[in-house]
C-alpha cells in the first residue's frame, strides 16, 4: 500500500494472498521521480531499491543487523537529537554489492521515548539526517491506516468464494472508504467516517447535494429506529462499507 504523505488516503492498493510476500508488490509498483517511498525490513531487496534510484525517485528503508557495508565518509551530526551516526557508505556483500553498486546513506538514531535504535538506509543524500528518521515515523499513517480499514471495513461475508468476487467486493469496500475520506477533506468536514457513512445510508434516495446534505443533516433527529424501518439495516449497510 502506498499513501501520500500529505494524506491518509491511499495512491496504490494490492490485493494478494496470504503467500505473496511483500516485497513483490515492488514490481507492481510504478516510481514517481522525486518520490518518497518509506519501507520496513521486510521490503529489502538491494536490486529492487537500486530499480527505484534508477527511475529518480527516493526511499527510506530499516535495516538489517547482518548487512554487509564498507563506510566511505562520517558526516557531523548533533547527538542531542537523537542522531548516532550519518554516513556514506557502499555495499560489500557478495550479492548486494552488484545488485546496488551506487552509494547508500546509513543513518543509525535512538529514539528515547521507546529506549530503541534504528537504522536507515536511503539513496537521498540533500535532506537531514534528522529529517529522514522523521520521514520514518510518517510510515506509520500506513499502520493506521490498517487499523483504520479494521475498525471501518467491516466485510461480516462474502457474496461469493470466487477470487474475482473476493476481490470485487474488497474492491467496492475500499472504494467507498476513499471516497468518502475524499469527501471528508475536500469539504473540510469534522464528522466522523462512520457518521457520514450513516448519513448517506439514511438520504441514499434523496436528490440534495453532497454539501447541503452533509452540512445541515441533524443525527439527532434521526432514530435509528425509523432508519431501519425506511431503508432497511442502515447500521448493517454502514459498517460493512
Amino acid at each position: 500500500m502506498e499513501i501520500p504523505l500529505r494524506g491518509r488516503s491511499p495512491s496504490f492498493i494490492e490485493i494478494t494472498d496470504g503467500k505473496v510476500h511483500d516485497v513483490n508488490i515492488l514490481d507492481d509498483l510504478i516510481p514517481e521521480p522525486g518520490s518518497f517511498y518509506i519501507m520496513d525490513r521486510a521490503y529489502i531487496d538491494f536490486l529492487r531499491l537500486y530499480v527505484l534510484t534508477q527511475c529518480s525517485a527516493f526511499f527510506v528503508i530499516r535495516a538489517k543487523t547482518n548487512f554487509q557495508f564498507r563506510r566511505l565518509y562520517s558526516h557531523p551530526i548533533d547527538k542531542s537529537t537523537g542522531l548516532r551516526c550519518d554516513q556514506t557508505i557502499i555495499l560489500t556483500g557478495i550479492n548486494s554489492s552488484g545488485e546496488y553498486p551506487d552509494k547508500l546513506r546509513r543513518i543509525r538514531y535512538f529514539d528515547s521515548d521507546n529506549n530503541l535504535y534504528f537504522t536507515f538506509l536511503t539513496n537521498n543524500f540533500i535532506l537531514p539526517a534528522l529529517t529522514i528518521a522523521e520521514l520514518y515515523k510518517c510510515r506509520w499513517q500506513v499502520e493506521l491506516f490498517f487499523k483504520w480499514i479494521k475498525q471501518n471495513l467491516r466485510i461480516k461475508s462474502f457474496y461469493g468464494t470466487s477470487e474475482n468476487a473476493v476481490k470485487t467486493q474488497i474492491w467496492i469496500a475500499v472504494s467507498v472508504c476513499v471516497l468518502i475520506a475524499i469527501i471528508k477533506k475536500g469539504l473540510n468536514l469534522q464528522l466522523s467516517f462512520y457518521t457520514i457513512l450513516q448519513i448517506f445510508s439514511v438520504i441514499a434516495f434523496e436528490q440534495m447535494p453532497i454539501i447541503q446534505v452533509l452540512t445541515s443533516f441533524n443525527l439527532q433527529n434521526q432514530k435509528v429506529d425509523s432508519c431501519n424501518h425506511r431503508y432497511g439495516a442502515c447500521n448493517g449497510r454502514a459498517s460493512s462499507g
